[in-house]
């Protein structure tokens, strides 16, 4: 077995979230059959943006992985007095997971010009749930529609529960520290002008 063929098995679960269920045509024969996941999809290489965004180094799709934040790649955490940069270590843990190696992703869906997705490699079954373990992301609020993955709210406890990563530090949740800054910046503008 080849390492391709592992990831292709690795992402196989991932093929059966909502949304990627394949329907039959309502004009197909009935005697057709039609399979109900989507064929697998094409493997790729990829090159990381922040800490769950990443970019296919072929077609330059941009995807985003699914349920997970992460700290922005210029925000800190502060472990007693020592502050550390909570973003350059989430960066850095998804460049050594997806670096030189193939990533075969399922896509959840389009949001704006991202595809939101989940994602596996030969050494990580699910890039999120190995981020939320590790303690490098945190769990997303919620949309309405969005799915809970129970194996995320797993992997953020155990992390939370040992003190992992971010757990082990004081920081500031990364919508919350990314709408200050948003706030702050059209501060700075307003009195620029």
């Amino acid at each position: 077995m080849t390492r391709l063929d592992v990831i292709l098995i690795a992402v196989a679960g991932l093929a059966l979230l909502p949304g990627n269920a394949g329907a039959q045509s309502a004009n197909a024969p009935s005697s057709i059959y039609t399979p109900k996941t989507q064929p697998q999809p094409q493997p790729l290489r990829v090159e990381v943006i922040d800490g769950t965004r990443f970019r296919d180094i072929e077609t330059r799709t941009v995807y985003r992985l699914y349920g997970i934040e992460a700290c922005a790649p210029d925000q800190t955490a502060r472990l007693g007095r020592q502050p550390w940069p909570c973003g350059a270590m989430a960066v850095a843990w998804l460049v050594t997971a997806t670096l030189n190696r193939w990533l075969a992703c399922g896509s959840v869906r389009v949001e704006g010009d991202e595809q939101l997705v989940r994602c596996a490699t030969a050494g990580h079954a699910d890039l999120a749930a190995d981020m939320l373990h590790d303690g490098v992301a945190v769990l997303a609020p919620l949309a309405p529609d969005d799915l809970k993955i129970p194996s995320y709210v797993a992997a953020q406890a155990d992390a939370r529960k040992a003190y992992r990563g971010l757990w082990s530090s004081t920081f500031e949740m990364p919508w919350d520290w990314r709408a200050r800054r948003d706030r702050q910046s059209a501060l700075d503008n307003e009195v620029r002008r």
